[in-house]
């Protein structure tokens, strides 16, 4: 913005802030392969927080690094890297670009204060990125807007910031301007002309970085008409943002505004996330320590976003629900932090990395922890006090040791045994709770069986373990199918967790195929006889039923009804037979699934004076069950599902052909503002098994659903057979 006083931070020591005024929260959003990570490392370079030009290491709040990251060479962990620029400490959280890894976005999200969102000049926008940017607006999160990869031949910058100005200004397009002109120099052998410098369109100079420092001057003719030309629709986008009335009737009215004054109105109105500029970053030459338009990120960094000051009063409650004043950001205030990530690390173990709201955390203190609200996905409340290890400030694999972490900062903490993502850190005498971010539902199920019985044996803690790790995964014993089932949000979260299962915890398991809880049901009245008859010495067995079956309405279970008459079966025996019934419709009468919504009336039967007991009419009511299911026509029932699908306007026809085509009924759709439709759909559980996966296909990325059971209702008699065709071959 045409500063050019700055202090580096030195590489190699903690950054600290003695006041929540001197700290940047920014979290880096955007596309897998939009240059994220390597704008991080751009600019950690140019602070100085690294002396030379080298990979900024993904995941940077732990110090252990899946194979599966490294293989992969994709970014799946929120980071975080600490610099300094104008004795501003900048934490920069960095976060994974791939919508299977979202869980890890909103944790940055939350812990940041504005978002840069990084596009790529020759890729373009995604329609993730778009709905994030939705996402920031509905809660007024300051953002501004960095064009990367402008080395590459199909780069065109003026025509990006056109598609930016068209996607992310929609409402209000004089609201995302770019702050500078791309400088070009000679075309090379492929045509192409690479952006060597910047022409600032406020402070009207120029800025090379052809050298790998940068170097200011006044601009030529050409390029000062360049300026001109473009400078004018910045100064009024500003001026229409600026809480000064009369600035814009002294514009127009020829009246030259100071630039004093344009930075400073232009300031203000992107700490309040109404105006959203534009920039260019590159990265270094090698050798070279200031990549293309890094410093210039780094003043709109310190000057334009807001400090933690500037974010609305956090809302809290005690752990019971009671109300509780809201916290400000104050280092003196009580002690108000909350964990947004967890992971492990294998020397000093768990490590969380928490934001603080409110108060000041000092190491080997104990705090209250509270949390959290997630029991449906195999995190247990809890409401406990734990001693705090070491605070440190994570930069790559290093930790860098703090004295302390204040209001509006972050830190990790070591040896919080109990502490998970989204829990509440307080103070043990003055407990609180901040209510929970909102995560994204796991929708994609795998069920897994472990490899060996030592596996068996390290299965359950680890797992545990896992999903302490991830709120985004959730672990289900699924007491119909006794399948143990790993919800996530995709195949890669699914790769990644069992990857972690094996090298962080030591457990080796097996994806098997993920079943639905099917049922069976009568399709019409039948009878059966059972008839258990044994002599081999001594007391013998005897036991005869007769039942009739019915079918009952749906949602009705099993219901027993005694019709004995005269004694033929005596009363002692009568709850035997039910036991043995209901013992055999939990097994199933047909493909070995429970039998439901029928009524079992015991008709008639027989009994001996010595050889009856109550296990030989349990046994006795079992076959006559079986017996009746073998004379009828026996209807396999399988589970449907309420989905409803949020999708742009334009994936609607798609999406619902390809409803259609899983059998699925389209009972609604609604108009839910922005350009998007719910879809309002029932649809069989089994059909559904893969459509977190599915629907990203269909819609390009841009779809989510929510799913919730209905009922159980028939299957088509030509499924239902090849369900049955698999369950007697044992698959």
């Amino acid at each position: 913005m045409g500063a050019t006083s700055h202090q580096a931070g030195a590489a190699g020591r903690a950054l600290t802030a003695d006041r929540p005024s001197s700290i940047r929260n920014v979290v880096l959003v955007g596309h897998s392969g939009s240059g994220k990570t390597t704008l991080v490392e751009a600019l950690a370079l140019t602070a100085g927080a690294v002396n030379r030009a080298g990979r900024v290491e993904d995941g940077a709040t732990v110090s252990d690094y899946d194979e599966i990251e490294h293989r992969r060479q994709r970014s799946i962990q929120l980071s975080l890297v600490p610099v300094e620029w104008d004795g501003i400490k900048i934490n920069i959280l960095d976060t994974p670009g791939y919508a299977d890894f979202v869980g890890e976005l909103r944790a940055g999200l939350r812990a940041a204060d504005a978002a840069l969102f990084v596009v790529s000049a020759s890729d373009g926008i995604d329609g993730a990125t778009r709905m994030v940017w939705d996402e920031c607006e509905a809660v007024g999160m300051p953002r501004a807007i960095v064009v990367t990869h402008l080395e590459a031949a199909r780069s065109d910058y003026t025509q990006m910031t056109t598609v930016c100005g068209e996607i992310f200004g929609a409402d209000d397009p004089d609201a995302v301007i770019p702050l500078y002109l791309p400088l070009h120099g000679p075309a090379g052998p492929d045509g192409h002309s690479p952006v060597t410098g910047l022409l600032g369109l406020l402070s009207q100079r120029v800025y090379e970085y052809a050298s790998g420092e940068r170097v200011e001057r006044d601009p030529d003719p050409a390029e000062l008409a360049l300026i001109t030309e473009a400078r004018s629709r910045l100064i009024e986008g500003i001026i229409a943002e600026s809480e000064d009335e009369t600035l814009m009737d002294r514009y127009l009215g020829g009246e030259d505004i100071d630039l004093t004054t344009l930075v400073d109105d232009l300031e203000r109105a992107v700490a309040r996330g109404t105006f959203h500029p534009v920039l260019m970053a590159a990265p270094a030459a090698d050798g070279a320590r200031q990549g293309l338009g890094t410093v210039e990120l780094l003043e709109l960094i310190t000057g334009g976003f807001p400090t933690p000051l500037e974010r609305p009063a956090v809302a809290v409650t005690r752990p019971d629900g009671s109300a509780r004043p809201e916290v400000t950001c104050d280092p003196a205030g009580p002690l108000v932090a909350e964990v947004v990530k967890t992971s492990s690390d294998p020397y000093v173990g768990r490590v969380s990395l928490v934001r603080i709201f409110s108060g000041t955390l000092n190491p080997e203190e104990t705090v209250h922890v509270s949390g959290h609200g997630l029991a449906d996905r195999g995190h247990e409340d809890h409401d406990v006090d734990e001693r705090i290890g070491t605070l440190t400030a994570p930069f790559g694999k290093q930790q860098r040791v703090l004295g302390r972490c204040i209001a509006g900062d972050l830190a990790c903490v070591a040896k919080l045994s109990r502490a998970e993502t989204g829990d509440t850190l307080s103070a043990k005498d003055d407990p609180l709770l901040m209510a929970p971010w909102t995560m994204p539902d796991p929708l994609l199920p795998l069920a897994i069986e472990a490899h060996s019985k030592a596996d068996e044996d390290k299965l359950s803690q680890g797992l545990a373990r896992l999903v302490a790790e991830d709120p985004t995964m959730r672990l289900e014993q699924n007491p119909h199918t006794h399948q143990v089932v790993l919800w996530s949000l995709g195949e890669a979260h699914q790769d990644v967790a069992l990857e972690r299962l094996r090298t962080r915890y030591g457990v080796q398991v097996d994806p098997v195929p993920h079943k639905v809880s099917l049922r069976e049901t009568f399709g019409a009245k039948a009878a059966g006889r059972g008839r258990h008859v044994k002599q081999s010495g001594g007391h013998g067995q005897f036991a005869i039923c007769e039942i009739e079956v019915e079918p009952l309405p749906p949602g009705s279970g099993i219901e027993f009804v005694d019709k004995v008459v005269g004694g033929s079966v005596p009363r002692q025996f009568i709850p035997s037979v039910e036991k043995g019934v209901r013992s055999q419709a939990a097994r199933g009468v047909a493909a070995g699934y429970p039998l439901v919504d029928v009524r079992v009336t015991l008709l008639d039967g027989k009994a001996h004076s010595v050889d009856s007991s109550d296990a030989a009419f349990q046994t006795a009511g079992a076959l006559a069950l079986r017996e009746a299911a073998a004379e009828a026509r026996i209807d396999l029932l399988e589970p449907v599902a309420e989905l409803d699908v949020l999708i742009p306007d334009e994936y609607v026809g798609p999406v619902m052909s390809d409803l259609a085509g899983r059998r699925g009924r389209v009972v609604g759709t609604d108009q839910a503002g922005s350009g998007r439709t719910r879809v309002r759909a029932e649809i069989p559980e089994i059909e559904i098994g893969r459509y977190a996966v599915e629907l990203r296909s269909v819609s390009h990325g841009t779809g989510r659903f929510a799913r919730a059971y209905a009922r159980h209702e028939p299957m088509p008699p030509q499924i239902a057979e090849k369900v049955r065709e698999q369950a007697e071959k044992g698959t």
